[in-house]
């Protein structure tokens, strides 16, 4: 069995990295095809580097545009590598355009396609992310569902049981895995002169949050509106778009720490000692159930419901009076919900089942 674990963004990266482990550990035949979805080559070496991972044999060095254009590269280049290579299955994770990309273009060269986290679904067709799930689920040959939950929902939209396995999901290997390499080699609270427990980590990111100026000065205003009331640091790494629209629309952001962006080891650490983050991050919404700390979700849905029914999560929205509230309740939770996604071993399950399947 030859396996092409196609990747774009640092996310991907890390919910693959228990699979890619796996391959490894196993001997099998596979190599990493990464599109470059975000980021630049040099950073996306240290990435692989810090997580002990092997490079990417192909980078495509897509690199951001508008969704058409960054999408229709991608299937040529990803096409054009899947030719030479003749894999026997095409594994893709998540929702980007480098996951619809890479799953059009193995299907339509008769490539198996894997989809890892398959069945999630916020019903809310205005994101991209929305429309890449639901698409890659239905031209997957194998459908790794994380939960329960998920498998339900593929069945209810007419994809074969046979087709679809509940594995976990890969984000509980990956945090346990990453989290150990981490705390051997970073020391982001002492760099920041933070204590554990002691601030809020935000992290907001999203088209339809940051693009909108009465949205995202309503978010920011809530940030503020936490430092005052709690008497605590908001630390709030920021992508270079974000930092651009509060400089846009002239957001007075005075009261919360603005940081560059941070690697995934400082992100990690900062996120697994926080009071509590607010997010409108999917997978920050499943690390910090993982990890025992309270979350806000800063959306109006989420394809992650677990987390609300395990009590880990609040939606929150984004005026800014709802998202203090929902800080006023989730720091009052018992941090000791049950982890809802899974044993820590789903990059074993799913390399096992693609062992005996294809």
């Amino acid at each position: 069995m030859k396996i092409a674990i196609v990747v774009g963004t640092r996310p991907e990266i890390i919910k693959m990295s228990p699979v890619i482990r796996e391959c490894e550990k196993r001997n099998i035949d596979f190599f990493i095809l990464h599109t470059g979805q975000h980021y630049s080559r040099n950073m996306d070496s240290i990435f692989f580097e810090q997580l002990e991972l092997p490079d990417a044999k192909y980078n495509l060095d897509i690199g951001s545009s508008t969704h058409g254009e960054q999408t229709g590269k991608m299937l040529i280049g990803i096409e054009e590598v899947l030719e030479g290579e003749c894999p026997d299955i095409a594994l893709l994770q998540g929702d980007t355009n480098t996951v619809l990309a890479g799953a059009v273009a193995a299907s339509k060269l008769g490539i198996k396609v894997g989809h890892v986290e398959a069945g999630l679904r916020s019903y809310d067709r205005r994101m991209p992310e929305e429309i890449n799930r639901v698409l890659t689920d239905h031209c997957s040959d194998y459908l790794f569902a994380p939960t329960e939950k998920s498998r339900e929902t593929l069945i209810g939209e007419g994809i074969p049981d046979e087709k679809i396995f509940v594995t976990g999901n890969t984000i509980v290997d990956a945090v346990f895995q990453n989290l150990e390499i981490v705390n051997n080699r970073v020391d982001i609270l002492n760099d920041l002169h933070l204590n554990a427990g002691e601030y809020f980590l935000a992290t907001v990111h999203r088209q339809e949050n940051v693009d909108d100026n009465k949205i995202f000065e309503g978010i920011i205003k809530a940030l503020e509106c936490v430092v005052e009331e709690f008497g605590q640091r908001v630390i709030y790494p920021i992508h270079p778009r974000a930092r651009k629209r509060i400089e846009d629309f002239d957001i007075d952001a005075n009261k919360v720490e603005l940081i560059d962006p941070l690697d995934y080891p400082g992100f990690l650490q900062l996120e697994s000692n926080a009071r509590a983050v607010l997010t409108d991050s999917g997978g920050v919404q499943e690390e910090t159930c993982i990890l025992n700390v309270p979350c806000v979700t800063l959306r109006d849905n989420t394809e992650r419901p677990e987390t609300i029914e395990v009590g880990s999560n609040i939606i929150a929205g984004t005026s800014p009076e709802k998202i203090l509230d929902s800080v006023r309740q989730i720091i009052k939770v018992e941090q000791n919900w049950a982890n809802p996604f899974g044993d820590g071993r789903a990059g074993e399950k799913i390399i096992g089942i693609l062992e005996r399947h294809v």
